[in-house]
């Protein structure tokens, strides 16, 4: 039970990590390419909404295994 623990916040930590790298690399390229800032913008939404969606999922995924546990 300790592994899975141990594997469940490295993943939380490399899509933590993941987010923040891809927010950062669009943020540069926007800056680089005006024409395509929408698109970045765009893009930068989207991994916010699924950095929620993810943090989320381990939310639930906590709830639940305290309530059975």
């Amino acid at each position: 039970m300790e592994i899975l623990k141990d594997l469940a916040l490295a993943f939380i930590m490399l899509i933590r990590i993941g987010a923040v790298l891809r927010i950062v690399y669009c943020f540069i390229c926007m800056g680089a390419d005006e024409e395509q800032s929408t698109t970045y913008k765009k893009r930068i939404r989207n991994t916010i909404i699924f950095y929620i969606m993810a943090e989320c999922v381990w939310v639930i995924k906590d709830l639940v295994m305290s309530y059975y546990m």
